[in-house]
């Protein structure tokens, strides 16, 4: 798998997990500044209606393809996704490979005690984690600040921001110049799962495409965003087919057939000169 699959705007990142987790590693171990995002269906169709959120997704480094919907969604581009690549299983898979290393990690987000709470359970579960700092994702103009003084002074590679969609990713991209790290990750939800506060779907689920479903058991309330799945699909669908820039067969030419003329007859002079 490589290269951009673009669905409704949003490009993605056509990668394997494995390759994912080596791209991030690259920037953690490079110069260059990286904003990782994980855009499932919902997140699109909110792109949709943003102009802001849609610019920030494309100027991101990274867009994994976190939803089962987004996988299916790819059958009708050019470049087809074979699985999605989650955020939450991917920060972990980043987790076990920074282990025991120089690089350290920053979690911002949560209600208050969450980030701390999943600080602790990571560094229990990856032994030679370093989680150099926290902070919860209640602030206003003035605890940003300070927030962003404490990044800065602790200098992570890796900036978790787990405060909501499009929050976050606006924040990150509002704030990446100015942050001493090199990769920033909108991680949603994740930092209530690392701490506990929030079961993960059993890995039956998991593998089946349908953590979706699972949440929705546990929280009918998210009837309501569930339902922009088929949403999304239709739009993907109708972008396909009524496309009005759609490639027009080209007509069918009709061959003239024309009649051979006959040779003049040669004059005397013509004839003598052959001889």
């Amino acid at each position: 798998m490589s290269g951009i699959c673009n669905i409704l705007g949003v490009p993605f990142n056509n990668m394997s997990p494995v390759e994912t987790v080596e791209m991030i590693n690259v920037y953690l171990n490079g110069d260059t500044k990286a904003a990782v995002c994980t855009p499932n269906p919902e997140m699109v169709m909110a792109a949709l209606k943003d102009p802001e959120f849609m610019q920030v997704l494309n100027n991101s480094a990274i867009n994994l393809p976190d939803g089962i919907g987004i996988v299916y969604a790819s059958r009708f581009t050019e470049n087809r996704i074979e699985e999605r690549v989650p955020g939450c299983d991917t920060v972990l898979a980043v987790f076990d490979k920074i282990k025991n290393t120089n690089k350290t990690v920053y979690f911002f987000g949560g209600a208050p005690g969450v980030a701390e709470k999943a600080k602790e359970e990571m560094e229990k579960r990856f032994k030679g984690l370093k989680v150099v700092g926290t902070a919860d994702g209640y602030f206003d103009e003035e605890k940003e600040k300070l927030i962003i003084a404490d990044i800065n002074e602790k200098k992570p590679d890796m900036l978790l921001v787990g405060i909501g969609f499009p929050k976050q990713e606006k924040w990150i991209a509002n704030h990446l110049d100015e942050l001493n790290v090199k990769v920033a990750m909108g991680v949603g939800g994740s930092l209530d799962v690392f701490s506990g506060t929030v079961k993960r779907a059993p890995k039956i689920f998991i593998k089946l495409g349908l953590e979706w479903f699972y949440r929705l058991l546990c929280q009918p309330s998210r009837i309501g965003r569930m339902m922009q799945l088929p949403v999304f699909m239709f739009t993907v669908i109708k972008a396909k087919y009524s496309n009005p820039d759609k490639e027009k067969k080209p007509k069918k030419t009709v061959k003239i057939k024309t009649k051979k003329r006959r040779p003049k007859p040669k004059t005397e002079e013509q004839q003598k000169t052959e001889e």
